[in-house]
């Protein structure tokens, strides 16, 4: 795929101009990489598969509730099944909940600014 900066932004095969590069300055590739864990969910012993970038923000999240990841996990896992009546893809439950999170944190800090 050829890539080409014109007037106005990123060419990708000269089809899309993109105007904000997501691949930021000092991306870090090792973010992407799954990470199989061993978590307890309410009791039960599992494994989840996820990226390194939702661990490590599953680990603020339950930092800031001063409690385990697990513990985080199962919470999730109890919430989702008394609000909603389970989910079928509970990794990609985890994962919306981190995004959410992160854009909770970048929606604050612009209010903070005065941006919004």
């Amino acid at each position: 795929m050829s890539r080409s900066v014109g007037k106005g932004g990123l060419e990708t095969s000269g089809v899309y101009k993109i105007k904000i590069d997501p691949f930021v300055k000092g991306f870090d590739m090792a973010l992407a990489r799954p990470l199989s864990r061993s978590v307890r969910l309410n009791g039960f012993s599992t494994c989840l598969r996820l990226e390194e970038v939702y661990w490590n923000i599953l680990g603020e999240i339950a930092r800031i509730n001063t409690c385990s990841v697990s513990a985080l996990l199962s919470y999730v896992d109890r919430e989702v099944h008394l609000r909603y009546g389970g989910v079928k893809n509970f990794s990609g439950l985890v994962r919306v909940v981190c995004v959410v999170h992160a854009l909770k944190g970048q929606v604050s800090t612009a209010d903070q600014a005065g941006v919004m």
